[in-house]
């Protein structure tokens, strides 16, 4: 049996999964699994960016084609933005990013600042944390936290220190790429946790299952954090899937999949539980700014009526 047929009626939330480096075919294959809404952080292309207008156009395309892009297959783009922790290490341009930053986190569709966080856990990460530690907190809006990928516990530990040294509420905090080893004191602190699903890496699905099991769904999201690299824009699903079978209720599975990323990026007063009561309605004969997600011969789908799965 495919895990469309164990999750068939379910609607899902990525909260954290870089869809620019995704294709038409994944936007799709995730509305077919249930996929309603996606959250895209900001963060780097893989190879370092050299100059200011590249992460204006970056930021502009987060709030804009994205977001056109997606809603052609019926999904809901939201995004954070913010200046990643990898490249707050080029100070010269990162000074130049923190003027542009106020330009974009206003705008429809920005529910948070991240990813924001540390790397390899800096000087300079920690000084452009702290900055937009303080934009978020001007702005009310959520923080959705990096946490690094090496001394991880240690990394984790301090982010969430240094956000409850800015007067940051840890209802307000997202702390992201979260792992056996960092949960417990995530959640004890009163933070969101966010879990991503790679594959061969970070946080497997079964290795989910057995968190949500020993820590329950209160304050727990999971994610498929799909990017450029090798990773699975259905991972949400995929666990989904796997936790249904694996004896977890409906309602557990709904809030970690779902619900708790609704709740937590709500706080930006630009998302609410009552947008998913009905589909987006699909019209590709659509543009943005001349653009189509068509190609030439192709035709359009208009589906006034759609549904998450056939």
């Amino acid at each position: 049996m495919s895990f469309l047929d164990t999750i068939r009626g379910m609607k899902f939330f990525d909260m954290h999964v870089h869809m620019t480096a995704r294709t038409t075919d994944d936007y799709q294959a995730m509305a077919d699994a249930g996929v309603v809404a996606v959250i895209e952080p900001a963060f780097w292309l893989g190879q370092p960016r050299t100059g200011v207008d590249s992460f204006r156009d970056y930021f502009a395309s987060l709030v804009g084609w994205e977001r056109f892009r997606a809603s052609q297959f019926g999904i809901r783009h939201y995004c954070t933005i913010g200046l990643n922790s990898k490249e707050s290490n080029n100070e010269a341009l990162a000074e130049q990013v923190m003027e542009i930053l106020p330009l974009f986190i206003y705008k429809e569709g920005v529910v948070g600042v991240g990813e924001i966080g540390f790397d390899d856990q800096t000087p300079a990460e920690e000084k452009y944390y702290r900055a937009q530690l303080e934009l978020a907190k001007e702005a009310g809006l959520p923080v959705q936290i990096h946490t690094p990928h090496r001394d991880k516990k240690q990394g984790t530990s301090r982010s969430m220190d240094i956000a409850l040294e800015h007067g940051l509420d840890p209802g307000m905090v997202i702390v992201d790429h979260n792992n056996e080893e960092t949960v417990k004191e995530v959640l004890d602190r009163g933070f969101w946790a966010g879990f991503t699903i790679y594959p061969f890496t970070k946080m497997g699905n079964e290795r989910m299952v057995e968190v949500v099991k020993q820590y329950g769904p209160e304050r727990i999201m999971i994610n498929s954090a799909a990017d450029w690299g090798i990773s699975d824009p259905l991972a949400l699903p995929k666990t989904a899937a796997l936790m249904k079978e694996r004896g977890i209720s409906d309602e557990t599975i709904r809030l970690v999949t779902f619900e708790n990323a609704v709740t937590a990026f709500a706080q930006s007063g630009q998302i609410s539980l009552a947008d998913f009561e009905q589909p987006i309605d699909i019209d590709q004969s659509q543009r943005y700014n001349g653009s189509s997600v068509l190609r030439g011969g192709q035709a359009p789908r208009v589906d006034k009526s759609s549904t998450i799965i056939k």
